[in-house]
């Protein structure tokens, strides 16, 4: 699971003004602030003060080189995915710019990153921890479907230093910059069988595993009160390139990846995500594009280091942006060869912390599929496919410095193997 968390917008409100704000859309707002000809959108950070329903409200200046939070929630499937009709979450977030060091973590349990660096002006020592570690048994979907006889226990812990540059830019803000970054990467991948372990399943050796990651990215996104993209583009690139130590052919789903083919691989992704207003319409409408893809060379890629493509909350924050994301799916719900998925939103600012968004996507995924061959018998292939899914989502900030977050998809066919369904996600998120 990817449990990665947006920064939450410190919003201090009355609970009156709260429990009124789902029923917001009709009402007259008046937002006071201060030398204002013309409607602003509140930007992350910046004080603001003013009056709603006759209620007076004053929200401090807050520094976002600090931040930490928590953050539950849950997605839902109708019809239900694999064997589930849902998945829970749930992690702590927290990051901290205090020169010269700079340090980011989430921590999901199971599933954690830690990301550390020590600036020497623009230059970097640069520290990172991850770990995949869930104890239960993990199976793949496949065609929709849950596919018992893939259930095997797998995962891995991965450490890495590395150097970097990092230069701010336009508009300066902590998470506007340039970043250049090179790491090694060293770490173990282990896996077992299980009692569901399908007898045609013979899987790999645990091993060492070590690579190098290339990555450049750049974000002069401004957000807003609630950490939402409002202005500004970002985008970056990576590569990374892994071996396993020891490594032999291994079969999933009746298909045999050599070893001798999959031992090293070569990974290049790119994402790109953009906001902007409206010609003749005012700040509290916005559009918001989002582009991810991904390559690997055919027939270097298994299992255990396919790019994995999941659901989750819209990416918006800087370190999440890269993060490969359909909306409606499970966190890293299927592996894929090569994709391009790309978004188009339209938001609209009901109230100063309470947003609308309707957004539409497309996505090409080279994915597994089961097929039949000429002697009746299963065999995995990797296939595209297309799909598109469209999301209606609502942001609101409540009291108690905590926002909410609630999601529906409609997937035409990519979740489920060609069967439309639909996806429900909530998640609360409080800052602390």
């Amino acid at each position: 699971m990817d449990n990665r968390s947006p920064l939450i917008a410190r919003v201090k409100m009355c609970a009156v003004a709260a429990c009124c704000a789902l029923l917001s859309v009709l009402a007259p707002v008046t937002v006071l602030c201060a030398e204002e000809a013309e409607y602003h959108t509140p930007l992350a950070g910046e004080p603001l003060n003013g009056e709603l329903w006759g209620h007076r409200f004053d929200i401090p200046a807050r520094d976002r080189d600090y931040v930490r939070s928590f953050t539950l929630g849950g997605v839902f499937f109708s019809p239900k995915l694999g064997s589930d009709w849902g998945v829970p979450f749930g992690a702590f977030y927290r990051r901290k710019y205090e020169e010269p060091w700079r340090s980011r973590a989430v921590i999901g349990g199971f599933v954690n990153e830690l990301d550390l660096a020590r600036d020497f002006g623009h230059f970097q020592l640069l520290g990172h921890w991850d770990n995949n570690t869930v104890p239960f048994p993990t199976d793949e979907i496949i065609d929709g479907k849950e596919m018992k006889s893939t259930s095997i226990i797998y995962g891995s812990f991965n450490g890495g230093v590395g150097v970097g540059y990092r230069l701010p830019v336009a508009p300066f803000q902590s998470d506007n910059a340039f970043r250049l970054k090179l790491l090694y990467n060293a770490g173990y991948l282990y896996t077992g069988r299980v009692s569901d372990t399908g007898a045609d399943v013979k899987l790999p050796p645990s091993t060492f595993v070590h690579g190098f990651k290339l990555s450049a990215d750049y974000d002069s996104i401004r957000r807003n009160l609630m950490e939402l993209p409002h202005e500004g583009w970002a985008g970056g690139i990576a590569v990374e390139l892994g071996r396993r130590n020891h490594w032999r052919d291994h079969t999933f789903g009746g298909t045999v990846f050599r070893g001798d083919r999959t031992r090293d691989y070569l990974k290049v992704s790119a994402f790109f995500t953009g906001a902007t207003g409206i010609p003749g319409l005012s700040e509290r409408h916005r559009l918001i594009g989002i582009l991810h893809g991904g390559f690997a060379p055919k027939d270097s890629i298994d299992r255990f280091s396919a790019f994995r493509i999941g659901g989750g909350p819209f990416p918006s924050e800087t370190d999440d942006l890269y993060r490969y994301w359909y909306p409606g799916a499970m966190f890293n719900q299927f592996p894929a060869s090569d994709f391009v998925i790309g978004s188009l939103e339209y938001r609209y600012e009901l109230l100063f912390f309470l947003y609308l968004h309707l957004r539409g996507t497309i996505a090409e995924v080279n994915r597994p599929f089961l097929r039949q061959d000429s002697f009746n018998l299963s065999r995995l292939d990797f296939t595209h496919d297309y799909s598109g899914a469209f999301s209606l989502g609502l942001t609101s900030g409540l009291p108690w410095d905590s926002q909410l977050y609630l999601e529906y998809t409609y997937d035409t066919r990519i979740l489920r193997n060609g069967v439309g369904g639909s996806s429900f996600l909530a998640q609360w998120s409080k800052s602390f």
